[in-house]
């Protein structure tokens, strides 16, 4: 039997959307929205292609959120194949560059849409999807655009869901129910370039900082909470000097990153960051990049929807989490009550080989039409 769900799956697949290019995804999928009666709107800011659709205008609104781009292929030597974007079945998964990360959930929301607009074409509510080709790299001209658009209509979203993949080990096992945020710090520490063998006449950067960074370390900067775990921060890159054996750098380039939950405040990071900067007595500059804010969902109405869904079909009572890095519900979480992330199974994500298994990519698209008739029926 011809499977529609993974018929576009590999259609979607077979496209290189690498980020943020989007080469005509959203226009397959615009298609058959139109074809079941969504209202489509395409629109397009600067290299990055955007979705907004709906079908129906009264009453509870639940929308559907992705994303078209996926990250570089890699080596393609490495590949079945060695074709990342021809979609490739063996042994009851879909091979391909994202079939995971998310192409796979997009074709499961597609076929769901159409399967339940066709069962109920004067259905109670709304529903609508947000798609971006703007995910995977810089976010600026993605779903933010989309949220600015209808923050201008005013229009409010009651229930979220994002098809991002979030399950664990088996299909269903995990919800994300909120993420951490993030915040990015370039720390720039200046010295004087001098001869290595005279540090008596230079101010080695190097050396200045290494204080500095043990203390960093070492803080604990949160202790979490029921929702989120404690922040954590990490270390990107360090780069200095004039590739000379010789010769002591004139400055030092340090990158860090924060992940926080709703235990902390982001000026008290920057706070505690700046307090060690002046007791070291360094001289900087820094340059701070606020990537996204903690959510979390707190109500349980959507996430017992799927849960009863998962459970109809006789998959596991999933765990509720907020791991993992920032997604694009850091933007719609400005117009909706609800949000939550539900896809398939993430072990191979933005990895050589990237696969999804056939028949999770099925039952994906049954629990979102699921979620669809117990919303809007």
């Amino acid at each position: 039997m011809v499977c529609p769900v993974l018929n576009l799956a590999k259609q979607l697949v077979s496209i290189p959307s690498i980020s943020p290019l989007d080469f005509g995804c959203q226009n397959v999928i615009a298609s058959r929205l139109l074809n079941v009666g969504f209202n489509v709107m395409l629109f397009r800011n600067n290299d990055t292609n955007n979705l907004w659709a709906y079908h129906g205008i009264d009453g509870i609104k639940l929308s559907f959120a992705g994303h078209t781009d996926v990250v570089p292929a890699g080596d393609k030597n490495n590949w079945y194949m060695s074709q990342p974007f021809v979609p490739y079945v063996k042994n009851g998964y879909l091979f391909g560059r994202g079939s995971s990360d998310m192409k796979g959930s997009l074709a499961a929301m597609v076929v769901a849409a159409e399967r339940f607009v066709t069962l109920y074409p004067h259905h109670p509510g709304q529903l609508s999807f947000l798609i971006t080709s703007d995910e995977e790299s810089d976010a600026v001209n993605g779903t933010i655009r989309i949220i600015e658009y209808l923050k201008f209509i005013n229009f409010h979203i009651n229930y979220c869901i994002i098809g991002e993949p979030t399950s664990k080990n088996i299909f269903g096992d995990t919800i994300k129910i909120g993420r951490r945020g993030s915040l990015h710090a370039h720390l720039f520490i200046y010295g004087k370039q001098g001869h290595i063998a005279y540090p008596q006449f230079s101010i080695n950067p190097i050396h200045q900082i290494i204080p500095f960074l043990n203390e960093l370390m070492l803080i604990k900067w949160s202790i979490g909470n029921s929702f989120f775990k404690p922040t954590s921060m990490q270390i990107s890159n360090i780069n200095s000097g004039l590739n000379s054996d010789n010769v002591t750098p004139e400055q030092l380039s340090l990158k860090f990153n924060f992940r926080f939950g709703t235990d902390i405040l982001v000026k008290d990071i920057k706070k505690q960051v700046l307090f060690l900067l002046e007791k070291y007595n360094l001289n900087y500059s820094i340059k701070w990049k606020l990537s996204g804010m903690p959510f979390l969902t707190s109500s349980k109405i959507l996430v017992n929807f799927i849960k009863n869904s998962l459970q109809k079909y006789g998959f596991i009572n999933p765990t509720l989490s907020t791991s993992g890095g920032t997604s694009d519900g850091r933007f719609i979480k400005n117009i909706s009550s609800e949000i939550l992330e539900f896809g398939p199974i993430n072990k191979t994500i933005h990895q050589v080989n990237e696969c999804i298994k056939i028949r999770d990519l099925k039952f994906l698209s049954l629990v979102y039409e699921d979620v669809m008739k117990n919303i809007l029926c």
